[in-house]
């Protein structure tokens, strides 16, 4: 699959599941990405279609989906400027997967490896845990979207997509554009503070592994100063050797715009460097929080955005999916 790094212009599509609080790998490596990108072009998803594949109780879903949408705002997405909008408002998501479901096999999407591995952990698992997948495709395609980002997680997930686009163009006639993924310029992959070698997570973590974007202060220290490191006390960035202390650095170059190496030669001591690191996390995460909370507290605006972006997205998604029917027969 080819690759590109996204030049700021061509249009995106990007979706977040609204699966809880989002943690700062969540903003590090996906929304401090998607503000720096925006732009009238620009296409964010609250893809809550997919949350339903969860074990989620409705109430739930329906209070972190607004928190979804808040969080992107908080986190400085214009939606004058790029569309923010809820996957299940747009109704034509939910007839594109039709349409590709149709054209999918069985085959290929029970070897999706995010499948088998949600899958195992399942007693009966849903159908819908096998056809998201498809859902997914329809997301990217209903926008025409040029580039799309991808992390490791998704590679396969965008493939399929590839995959979907050609075979229903070469059956029914050119229809859908083929996206190709892109790198994000500096995106962090932020690792559990607790075990570093996996990435912090939401639906797998330790009391003290993830910092949430909405967590006080003082849990914020307590979480950096406890975070794993090594032994051999050298401030230096070496992912392989030294796990812990490069995800650290990571991290504190993500919130200040440097590069981990040159966080690095500032520090001789873990200790010194962790106290910043904290005092970084806290004084960038304090504007993000007091705007979302002023958000959660005005609901008419809330549902002003979210239909804002409904509409937007529906007068740019409907003529695909229109396009796409047709060229399967449906009057």
């Amino acid at each position: 699959m080819e690759e590109l790094i996204y030049d700021g212009t061509m249009r995106i599509l990007s979706g977040i599941q609204p699966s809880g609080t989002m943690h700062i790998g969540n903003y590090l490596g996906a929304v401090k990405q998607w503000v720096a990108y925006q732009n009238p072009e620009a296409f964010y998803c609250v893809v809550d279609l997919h949350a339903l594949t969860l074990e989620i109780e409705p109430e739930v879903l329906r209070e972190q989906s607004l928190d979804c949408v808040a969080t992107l705002l908080a986190a400085g997405i214009d939606p004058e400027i790029a569309t923010v909008f809820l996957q299940s408002h747009v109704s034509v998501h939910a007839q594109m997967g039709w349409l590709l479901e149709c054209v999918a096999n069985f085959g290929e999407l029970s070897r999706m490896t995010q499948f088998k591995e949600k899958a195992s952990r399942q007693k009966g698992y849903r159908v819908g845990l096998l056809t998201y997948p498809v859902l997914m495709a329809g997301d990217i395609l209903l926008y025409d979207a040029e580039q799309v980002p991808v992390g490791d997680d998704q590679r396969q997930h965008l493939e399929l997509t590839r995959e979907l686009a050609e075979r229903f163009n070469n059956r029914f006639g050119l229809t859908f554009a083929v996206p190709v993924g892109y790198v994000p310029h500096a995106a962090a992959r932020v690792m559990d503070l607790q075990e570093p070698e996996r990435k912090m997570s939401k639906s797998i973590s330790s009391p003290l592994g993830s910092i949430y974007l909405f967590d006080e202060p003082a849990e914020i220290e307590k979480k950096i100063m406890k975070a794993v490191t090594d032994t051999d006390g050298e401030v230096r960035f070496d992912p392989k050797k030294k796990p812990g202390l490069s995800n650290l650095l990571e991290i504190f170059s993500s919130f200040d715009n440097s590069t981990p190496q040159d966080v690095a030669q500032r520090y001789e001591r873990y200790g010194d460097l962790k106290k910043d690191l904290a005092e970084l996390v806290v004084t960038s995460l304090a504007p993000i929080k007091a705007r979302y909370h002023e958000l959660r507290g005005d609901p008419a605006e809330l549902d002003r955005v979210i239909a804002h972006g409904a509409k937007k997205a529906m007068a740019t998604a409907e003529p695909v999916y229109r396009r796409a029917a047709a060229a399967m027969g449906l009057i």
